[in-house]
């Protein structure tokens, strides 16, 4: 499938959430802007996301309105994953993150154990740095 992205970039997915092994995938990276507001709404993405919350060894990292999915996702408590953990969103999204139980920082990146969060595409480079320290462990 091919996508167009905000600026018109071209984008070329090689797979349907639904077709991955989340075995075999070393990490998931929730992108901003208004796709989780859609990718919230499949319960297959929601099961990828609650997987490697659950995993807590593989990075889950979302960025802007990304953590979104971290709030609609839930644990083996039906709790959201964010539940009692440190993270950080565009502001927009902040109280929708304090209700599922989040301890919302405004930081550019925020990491608590495998999830890292970070607040806008601003905060990529250290968004980024916790990602691949994440991958390097």
């Amino acid at each position: 499938m091919k996508y167009t992205g905000k600026y018109g970039y071209p984008i070329k997915s090689d797979a349907k959430v639904g077709d991955v092994n989340f075995a075999e995938v070393d990490g998931l990276i929730i992108p901003g802007g208004f796709a989780p507001d859609y990718m919230r709404r499949d319960k297959t993405m929601l099961t990828a996301v609650a997987y490697f919350a659950r995993d807590g060894t593989k990075p889950l990292a979302a960025i802007c309105h990304g953590p979104w999915l971290l709030c609609s996702a839930r644990d083996d408590t039906k709790r959201p994953v964010v539940h009692r953990r440190e993270c950080t969103s565009f502001y927009a999204i902040k109280d929708d993150l304090i209700n599922a139980g989040a301890d919302w920082q405004d930081k550019p990146v925020v990491v608590d154990g495998n999830i890292i969060t970070s607040r806008t595409p601003d905060d990529l480079v250290p968004f980024c740095h916790a990602i691949i320290d994440q991958l390097a462990k």
